[in-house]
């Protein structure tokens, strides 16, 4: 991204852009018809559930002055904002865990303030709220949005990483708060009795650990052995809800000796009772605030403003990763104005402000990536047939088959299917040539047939739209209306579900997968081989690189690996400690912005700059894996996709393996090794299985 000197110029420039495709986005939308409501509905869930507990979270830490009932509505009126006005509209907002931080800390601070206390919080986070529109409203004029790439992986990593213990913590917190008595409460109430407490705490370990447990494996249901495809990918879609509405079902089956009120259920007021009112009259008391308190609100607006700034930026990032292959141009300094707005509209109502979330944006765009490819893939698959049963010849399947793409891309040009279907034109032109091989022999090749070539050789497609982030926004807005059956949510599931998202996080966070290999002992990490003659001191890399694994394990030695993920995890524990501070550590967000300077000025002084470049690649690079069972031939991994009922069910599968839980598209490539060293290795598995007589190895 180019830096901008004149006022303005970003967001006019990604003004410009984006009206120019505005209509568009709605036709596409509409044009979809129901099959839009396949994304809408697993990105609604995907949006609600984190912002319930959320609301949970922040009820629990605000004495309940903010609950469910205020993340649900900022979290729907921001995603409305930002879907009809917005630049980029796959982009999906809510509250999120830095907002939850941030908004903990006013509520310390107020509460302790004679001249603030709990009946002016509101208006003083009011306060707070402007200020950071005015500071995003800056940024957006002085185009800082190109300044994004100097936050690179080291960062945004390290960001995530700390986000995950807080997931984790609260998780800890909440289920051990289940065997005490809440705060302001009767003790000699007879719930609150020490054997109805306990059994409450005994319940909320079963709850929270249940839906942990059933969380994680639904998320890995698409890959399973079991059950007809169309059920794993419900599973694997639309698990956790579901999860969720089993154990809060289970929760009542209970005996009925058992007082109500065990186990603790979610606490938030009534949309429509008093206390949930009283939000939208908050901007009436801005002026109650005393001035010192209005400058004083200027020092938390600028961490929040720098939280948002690169929260929201990165969203964006990972909902529009070239892999995608959008049309549309980005808008990245226009949603930084967009965003200003929005969270002055959420300051003046009394409510958290929502900004772009992860892993929330990027699997929205993986939704309509899937939806578009199976719309293109049954045209041309129809197409194609139709001329292989009027006997046409391989040219003009293909010249058919590239029409119905051009017609159904948006913005597509002959040019430029060309180049993306080269690969699909290579197999379709072949089919029926006759290939003459080095001993004389004359073959064919497998007869090119649609419905099971197809699938591997069709370019990326986004459906590019406003009306599922609308729809999943209005469905968000809907919740509020049924708070009274959210009410029957156990806490102890949303702790649950808070370790889930701890635990989800991980998986494609290159710092985490780092942290892995300090505990694995050397003889795990590497393996010598026996003698072998010339090759007797040959290092053979065990058990880490026979799975896919990160690019820098091949390229980067792994003392260089081991001193830069010490630093980052040194560094992690001062941040995370830092939040531990009553009022300082609202501060916080000041360690990360440092992080710019650190990797700009003093890494490349203790790494090599090549393996630092490797260790903070902007891209998220893994090899394939070096398989080593002799008895499993190459090549056999074709004849194992055949057996797919649906190739649409593949799609999701394919789309899947290659992103990580933060949305983040895999770059994979083959691994660096020498391949002497792979036969090598083969030729040693073979020679220790030999020796056992049950085992006979598939002879090449």
């Amino acid at each position: 991204m180019e830096p901008k000197k004149t006022l303005f110029k970003g967001v006019i420039e990604d003004f410009r852009g984006r009206a120019s495709c505005y209509k568009q986005d709605w036709h596409n939308g509409f044009s979809s018809g129901f099959r839009i409501l396949a994304p809408t509905l697993y990105i609604f869930f995907a949006s609600a559930l984190p912002v319930i507990a959320f609301g949970e979270q922040l009820s629990k830490d605000t004495d309940g002055t903010l609950t469910t009932v205020e993340t649900l509505a900022s979290t729907a009126i921001c995603g409305i904002i930002h879907s009809v006005l917005g630049g980029q509209p796959l982009l999906i907002v809510g509250v999120a865990e830095p907002t939850i931080i941030m908004y903990t800390y006013l509520y310390s601070f107020a509460k302790n303030q004679p001249n603030l206390g709990e009946r002016l919080f509101l208006a003083w986070a009011g306060w707070v709220c402007i200020w950071t529109a005015v500071m995003l409203f800056l940024m957006a004029m002085f185009n800082a949005a190109a300044a994004l790439n100097r936050f690179t992986r080291f960062a945004g990593e390290l960001f995530g990483m700390l986000i995950t213990i807080l997931f984790m913590q609260e998780a800890i917190k909440g289920m051990l708060s289940e065997f005490s008595v809440p705060e302001g409460k009767d003790q000699s109430l007879p719930i609150y009795q020490f054997q109805w407490v306990y059994i409450n705490g005994l319940l909320g370990v079963i709850f929270s650990m249940g839906l942990l447990y059933t969380a994680l494996k639904s998320r890995s249901a698409r890959s399973s052995l079991y059950g007809a495809g169309w059920l794993r990918n419900v599973i694997a879609d639309y698990g956790v809800p579901l999860m969720v509405i089993l154990w809060t079902a289970l929760s009542y089956s209970l005996p009925t000796k058992i007082p109500s009120g065990v186990p603790r259920r979610l606490f938030t007021p009534l949309p429509w009772e008093p206390k949930s009112l009283q939000h939208w009259t908050v901007a009436k008391e801005l002026f109650s605030v005393p001035l010192a308190y209005i400058l004083l609100a200027i020092v938390p607006a600028v961490m929040v403003a720098g939280l948002y700034f690169f929260d929201h930026s990165v969203a964006s990032q990972m909902a529009q990763q070239k892999e995608f292959n959008l049309k549309n141009p980005s808008a990245y300094h226009y949603d930084i104005l967009v965003l200003s707005f929005s969270v002055l509209i959420c300051g003046l109502l009394g409510i958290p402000p929502s900004n772009g979330v992860l892993p929330q944006a990027p699997m929205h765009t993986r939704s309509l990536a899937v939806l578009r490819r199976q719309a293109l893939r049954k045209q041309m698959v129809r197409t194609a047939k139709e001329g292989m049963m009027n006997n046409a010849s391989s040219s003009e399947v293909y010249g058919k088959m590239q029409e119905v793409f051009i017609k159904m891309d948006d913005k597509g040009n002959e040019d430029s299917a060309h180049k993306e279907l080269k690969e699909l034109k290579d197999a379709v032109i072949t089919e029926g040539e006759k290939i003459t091989e080095g001993n004389g022999a004359v073959t064919a090749p497998e007869v090119f047939d649609p419905e099971k070539h197809l699938e591997a050789y069709l370019p990326v497609r986004v459906n590019e739209q406003r009306v599922s982030n609308l729809l999943q926004s209005l469905l968000v807005a809907g919740c509020i209306g049924v708070v009274p059956v959210i009410q029957k949510i156990p806490t102890s599931v949303l702790w649950g579900y808070f370790g889930y998202m701890s635990i989800d996080s991980l998986p494609g966070n290159q710092f985490g997968e780092r942290l892995q290999l300090l505990f694995i002992t050397p003889r795990r990490r590497y393996k010598k081989t026996g003698s072998w003659g010339e090759y007797s001191s040959v290092l053979i890399l065990d058990r880490v690189l026979e799975g896919a694994h990160a690019s820098f394990l091949e390229s980067v030695p792994f003392n260089q690996i081991l001193a830069f993920t010490v630093f980052q995890l040194i560094y992690l524990l001062i941040v995370w400690g830092m939040t531990w501070i009553p009022v300082a550590g609202i501060l916080f967000p000041l360690l990360f912005f440092f992080l710019v300077i650190i990797r700009e000025h003093l890494l490349p002084k203790f790494f090599d700059t090549r393996h630092l470049w490797e260790l903070d690649a902007s891209e998220y690079e893994e090899c394939e894996g070096v398989h080593r069972d002799p008895s499993i031939p190459e090549g056999d991994g074709e004849s194992i996709t055949r057996g797919i009922e649906d190739p649409s069910e593949y799609t999701a599968e394919v789309m899947e393996e290659f992103t990580t839980h933060r949305g983040e598209l895999k770059h994979r490539a083959p691994s660096f090794r020498d391949e002497r060293l792979i036969r090598l290795n083969s030729v040693q598995m073979t020679r220790q299985f030999s020796r056992i007589s049950s085992f006979a190895p598939t002879r090449p």
